[in-house]
């Protein structure tokens, strides 16, 4: 697992960048309907002209060949629709799957370096919300496209998915992997369905940042048949204090911050912690961060993990 100052940085960097824009564009994004049919989806015609998730139309000539993707979300389902060969340039943090480690870099997902970008001549840069008002504006004025994805949710994470695939010109793979992603999704929906709601605390970080309301990670937990203690919270990445988790009492904490050194033993033995039921019980579990902090294809890996954690009862093999 990633050191804390990646772990920590790439988290707030991406979960505390603003999302309002996103949420009130969401419903704009360009409606790429996917049916997982016995005939696999036609090729797009270009020029073809997309929709982001800041609300911007770009405008493909033909499906482009020199792809730099500034996000490790962007970067996996890159990888995942088999588009590998096509990337020119990766921001410092992607680290799955092992290929990244081959691919040149381009600065910091933060801060990119505009002359490397440049020197990659991509015609096509994958970027987020974050970019928007950082370096989109300079990308645009150097001449290259660029399309934000921000998904707020799985149906949105595998809209982006459909998206990058109809962009690449490769729809039917696209399809494919929302298809087989959205079956392991309804597998751990039904396994679930019935169950208690289990009460849990994500911990993003040790000082207790954690999922608020209107995010994909807790469109995770509702999946997996959690209840989130923070979903009352007046923003979508809030901060609590110990009290509050203590008083809150969940059944269940997920950290996501083991690699930054606190494990489920330093966790259960902070102050006044040792009252909360899953410290009592033997439910402070850590989570790979990167599961469930990137909108990519592998927050339904994450999704799983989510789910056996919450309900292991449901989910024997898990544990196995």
């Amino acid at each position: 697992m990633r050191a804390l100052v990646v772990a920590f940085v790439s988290l707030v960097a991406v979960l505390l960048a603003p999302l309002s824009l996103a949420a009130a564009l969401a419903q704009q994004a360009t409606p790429f309907a996917t049916a997982c049919a016995a005939t696999p989806a036609a090729a797009p015609a270009f020029p073809l002209t997309v929709t982001d998730d800041a609300g911007r139309a770009v405008t493909f000539a033909q499906p482009p060949q020199r792809i730099v993707s500034i996000a490790p979300s962007n970067t996996e389902i890159l990888f995942a629709l088999g588009l590998g060969d096509r990337i020119v340039g990766l921001d410092a943090f992607p680290n799955y799957p092992p290929e990244t480690a081959d691919k040149p870099r381009v600065g910091d997902y933060l801060e990119p370096d505009l002359e490397a970008v440049a020197a990659a001549d991509p015609d096509l840069i994958l970027a987020t919300e974050f970019h928007v008002d950082t370096v989109l504006p300079e990308f645009e004025t150097l001449g290259f496209p660029a399309v934000v994805l921000e998904p707020a949710n799985l149906d949105e994470v595998f809209a982006s998915i459909i998206q990058v695939g109809a962009i690449a010109g490769e729809p039917a793979r696209a399809e494919a992997l929302v298809c087989a992603l959205q079956a392991r999704v309804d597998a751990i929906e039904a396994a679930v369905a019935g169950a208690p709601r289990t009460s849990v605390f994500v911990e993003l970080d040790p000082s207790l940042y954690t999922v608020g309301p209107g995010t994909f990670i807790a469109d995770v937990i509702d999946r997996a048949g959690g209840a989130n203690i923070a979903a009352d919270a007046a923003e979508p990445w809030p901060q609590l204090s110990a009290e509050a988790v203590v008083g809150a009492n969940p059944d269940v904490i997920l950290l996501t911050d083991e690699g930054g050194g606190v494990t489920p033993e330093q966790a259960a033995a902070r102050p006044g912690w040792e009252s909360i039921a899953a410290v009592e019980q033997g439910r402070v579990v850590a989570i790979d961060p990167d599961l469930i902090a990137r909108p990519g294809p592998r927050v339904v890996d994450g999704l799983e993990a989510v789910a056996a954690a919450l309900h292991p009862d449901r989910f024997p093999q898990a544990g196995s």
